[in-house]
């Protein structure tokens, strides 16, 4: 056997363990997509990780805001995106072009500059019929067909003996998402546990605009919220319905009524504009809260409440009838769990730290909206941490590795500020021996985040001391 001359160096793993640190601000949106329209169409149903405006477009579709009321995903896309520049999102369309659909017969239309514009619900399938005449026109032969704008374009090609064609009797199926309703959207929120295994990631704000008025969306939204794949926890941000609730105080009364009252729901309300495009509440606050999360490293300490919102008013879900909202009656939403807007001293921002279980639910770990999602941050990076540790031999250095993988992280969140205070620990008397012996471990955290600054007091007195000194010789 040779002789090993010099010096030798060995490795070993490491004991402590490098935390997987889940991605925070990242919101999962079900509704309508306009995807009959997209250069490179999503499965149906599927959830898909958009990452840039362009994307969105791509894959998606997207018209203009005269078309939300139908594709309401894109009011998502052109918030998170465009107004804040937040990404990524996970969006769930459930449109499906080739059954959501019903026939448009065919009628004369005029043709100007060689093109006719159909509207956009129109679908470019194998029911568009063109016709000149008796003469039926053959697609890419006679005519192309794209989408811009909010439109379908049927345009007539140059090398057509029809190029000249004045009028063209056209018919054609249309988008019909009466399908799409209020249940179809509650059962499309279990596709969020698809989420880590087919994307790899988790969200932690669930979204559906449009539809998370209705009191059984809003539902099960927070039922959601609360276990994602049996473990994971996120945020619903819902909407109170403002075709009902006028008024603040008919905001705080249809709450009340729809038991918006979860421990990991926001309510929100009204509707805001900005530039004569009608937003809803939840779509704003989601991109403010992104935003803000963006600018503290991806962690969610930090309440959304008084940062700025793009919008330039307040309006119910007509669309015309202006919210002018006071801070008096904005504080009254908020002391019913609301989050809404207001104009104030720094322009429009969001108003409200409360989520929707306030007043009802005083543990200040529920009812703070930074507080909640941090403990959903810490519990959901402890799971993506320490998962591959599963059914590794149950040892007390594998224990103590994990306990002290665990303090090194919180410790140095503690140090940024991200947290007041935390430590975890093996209490004994919370792991006893019959559950070692069963396999089961508890390891207990605290942690104290940093609660909103809700309420500053200035004490002003008049000190006629000062008189004197003032005019001392």
């Amino acid at each position: 056997m040779p002789t090993n001359h010099g010096i030798n160096v060995t490795e070993l793993d490491t004991s402590l363990t490098t935390p997987a640190v889940v991605e925070s601000g990242v919101p999962f949106v079900v509704g309508i997509a306009p995807v009959h329209s997209a250069e490179n169409p999503v499965a149906v149903g599927t959830p898909v990780l958009i990452t840039s405006w362009s994307e969105a477009v791509e894959k998606l579709g997207y018209f203009s805001k005269d078309l939300w009321s139908t594709f309401t995903l894109c009011e998502a896309m052109f918030t998170q995106f465009q107004l804040y520049g937040a990404g990524p999102v996970v969006f769930l369309n459930l449109l499906d072009p080739t059954t959501h659909k019903t026939a448009q017969s065919a009628a004369a239309m005029d043709v100007t500059y060689h093109r006719v514009s159909l509207p956009g619900i129109a679908i470019n399938d194998t029911g568009l019929t063109v016709k000149d005449g008796s003469d039926t026109l053959t697609k890419d032969t006679d005519y192309e067909v794209f989408y811009s704008g909010d439109n379908m374009i049927v345009e007539l090609l140059s090398s057509s003996t029809h190029y000249g064609a004045s009028s063209l009797t056209i018919g054609y199926n249309k988008i019909d998402t009466a399908a799409i309703n209020a249940t179809a959207v509650a059962t499309a929120f279990e596709k969020v546990e698809l989420c880590l295994t087919t994307l790899g990631i988790v969200p932690d704000i669930l979204l559906a605009p449009g539809f998370s008025q209705n009191a059984s969306v809003a539902a099960v939204m927070a039922a959601k919220a609360a276990s994602i794949n049996g473990m994971f926890k996120a945020v619903a941000l819902v909407d109170i319905d403002s075709s009902v609730a006028t008024d603040y105080s008919g905001a705080i009364t249809k709450k009340a009524a729809d038991g918006l009252t979860d421990d990991f729901q926001i309510a929100c309300w009204p509707m805001a504009k900005l530039g004569g495009a009608l937003y809803h509440m939840s779509c704003q606050i989601a991109g403010a809260m992104c935003a803000v999360d963006a600018d503290n490293e991806g962690i969610p300490f930090e309440s959304p409440s008084n940062k700025g919102l793009q919008i330039d008013s307040l309006y119910l879900a007509d669309g015309t009838t202006e919210v002018l909202l006071t801070k008096t009656q904005a504080d009254q939403l908020n002391a019913q769990g609301i989050m809404t807007a207001i104009n104030f001293i720094n322009g429009w921002v969001a108003w409200g730290n409360y989520m929707a279980c306030y007043p009802g639910n005083t543990d200040v770990k529920d009812y703070f909206i930074p507080n909640r999602r941090m403990f959903n941050f810490v519990g959901n990076t402890e799971i993506r941490t320490f998962w591959s540790q599963i059914d590794r031999p149950m040892t007390r250095r594998l224990v103590d590795s994990i306990v002290n993988s665990t303090e090194i992280w919180l410790s140095g969140m503690v140090a940024s500020e991200y947290l007041l205070g935390a430590r975890v620990a093996f209490v004994e008397n919370e792991n006893p021996d019959t559950a070692i012996a069963a396999g089961k471990i508890k390891l207990h955290n605290y942690l104290t985040p940093p609660g909103p600054l809700q309420e500053l007091d200035f004490v002003l007195e008049y000190d006629a001391s000062y008189i004197t000194e003032a005019f001392a010789s």
